[in-house]
């Protein structure tokens, strides 16, 4: 089958994940692109023309063509960050794309880390098309660019948030809609409707997409053996913990951990 792909009108640039030494700076340059930077520890200084950026972990920064981009502050040691430079081949067309807050604090930080990784897999095994790169950016700029669920700010903000800070405390522990509303003394239906009115999900959704994660962050960054990060995650048997880890993510946790384990450090 054939299919007639539309022209996106982008052409992507280099990108990388940058590891700070603890030595340098941003470089003082004024550059025809743009640079979309997401910072993953740290906090990353820096000016654009008079304007100074203070972007922490977790934050998305856009710095704009034809402008003075230079450090505020020396890298420090533990500053790290993803980043990736485009241009506009038809700015007319794609400016909408862009309707998003220069400096953006990210509603799902975990998956933009994903997006970037798999871009930089597939860019470092040369399996990266110029399309490929294209679409990538637009899902990383569509991301980056998501609004809070709606509701988020309702009555029972509350109950979420003693909801959440229970799920935190006893995460290892067997947890279940029935075993957390018995906890904070409210009926299990009432905790399901509010939990899924603010967050999107139903608390059993929720709490595998928490250990997830959690268990995500332990296989990039921990030489943790897999069973031990299924038990940490409150998993029952490594098993349970592969599947369901496949299931969200798309890839056993060995595939995950082994792409998360290639090196696209650079210096900049």
């Amino acid at each position: 089958m054939r299919v007639k792909l539309p022209t996106l009108g982008i052409k992507v640039g280099p990108s990388g994940l940058f590891i700070s030494s603890g030595r340098g700076t941003h470089p003082d340059r004024v550059l025809n692109d743009y640079e979309l930077i997401v910072v993953r520890k740290g906090t990353l200084s820096i000016w654009e023309n008079d304007v100074r950026f203070e972007v922490p972990p977790g934050h998305a920064l856009v710095l704009y063509p034809r402008r003075r981009h230079r450090g505020a502050t020396p890298f420090g040691r533990d500053l790290s960050f993803y980043w990736i430079h485009w241009v506009w081949k038809a700015p007319g067309k794609t400016a909408s794309i862009l309707k998003v807050p220069q400096l953006v604090r990210l509603e799902r930080p975990e998956y933009i880390i994903e997006l970037f990784h798999r871009l930089l897999d597939d860019q470092a095994t040369h399996r990266l098309t110029p399309y490929d790169a294209s679409l990538r950016l637009l899902q990383l700029i569509c991301e980056v660019g998501r609004e809070p669920v709606a509701g988020t700010q309702a009555s029972g903000t509350s109950l979420v948030g003693r909801a959440e800070a229970h799920i935190i405390r006893h995460m290892a522990e067997p947890l279940s809609t029935a075993r957390i509303a018995r906890a904070l003394r409210i009926n299990p239906d009432y905790l399901n409707r509010t939990f899924r009115k603010f967050h999107g999900m139903t608390i059993t959704e929720y709490l595998h997409r928490r250990k997830l994660n959690d268990a995500a962050l332990m296989l990039r960054e921990s030489a943790d053996s897999i069973a031990e990060i299924a038990s940490a995650c409150g998993y029952a048997t490594p098993v349970h913990f592969r599947r369901m880890f496949q299931r969200f993510n798309g890839v056993t946790p060995r595939d995950y951990r082994r792409l998360h384990a290639r090196a696209f450090v650079n210096a900049r």
